[in-house]
């Protein structure tokens, strides 16, 4: 069992009825709800202090997993700080969505994560390309969510280490929808959907993907590392 923080920026759901409708009790909820059977879970959202990510929090944390989308500017540099050295000691990290753009994976990739988006409601299907990985256990071939956003290719993105998802629109576009990477002793699992006008994460297959990114991401004993001088 992980111990896993969900930290959600929280302002969609409060300032929009559209979005308050999908996940009246924040986006974070249904996220907690998917996770909460296997793991110990709690959340933490944009205006808690410290955007509730405290030294005590993350040092109790497995796994973090992040949505944000209209308030990147406002997470502060010093929690970044602190979530960007908890992740090289080996705390995994899962951005979903809208958090390609989030300061903490802008600074893990070292690039602008920049994409190409729109916002149509249209089909999106989601295609396993690495059947073996762990994060794909248990799905078909594909996921079809009937509702979605657009995110399109060029994604300023390092190439990723495990490719486990690439996404396919009405529109013809493809995306990277699922990228995994190693960054010090961390495991970071980026995913893309989680639009907050459709009800993504009540979706059982992407519910499973949560599960098993956790199981993924969450750190392992390993051998030890040491630096410095040797004698």
């Amino acid at each position: 069992m992980a111990d896993v923080t969900i930290w959600n920026e929280f302002r969609h759901e409060r300032e929009d009825d559209a979005v308050a409708a999908v996940y009246p009790d924040g986006i974070h909820a249904p996220i907690a709800d998917a996770l909460a059977d296997d793991h110990a879970v709690r959340t933490a959202t944009l205006d808690d202090p410290e955007h509730g990510l405290t030294a005590g929090v993350l040092d109790a944390t497995d796994v973090l997993l992040w949505w944000g989308h209209e308030a990147h500017d406002e997470v502060r540099d010093a929690v970044v700080d602190r979530v960007h050295e908890r992740v090289l000691e080996g705390m995994g990290l899962i951005p979903l969505h809208s958090s390609h753009y989030s300061k903490i994976f802008k600074r893990l990739m070292g690039t602008s994560c920049r994409l190409q988006y729109r916002e149509d409601g249209g089909t999106e299907r989601l295609w396993v390309v690495d059947p073996g990985h762990p994060i794909a256990d248990g799905l078909d071939e594909s996921i079809e969510l009937p509702e979605s956003e657009m995110y399109g290719e060029p994604f300023d993105i390092p190439e990723p280490d495990r490719q486990v998802f690439v996404s396919w629109f009405e529109g013809g576009e493809v995306f990277r929808s699922g990228c995994c990477y190693r960054r010090g002793n961390g495991r970071i699992f980026y995913f893309r959907p989680g639009h907050e006008t459709y009800p993504i994460y009540e979706h059982d297959d992407i519910r499973r993907v949560l599960r098993n990114a956790v199981d993924w991401a969450a750190p392992t004993e390993g051998s030890p590392r040491t630096f410095g001088e040797r004698e």
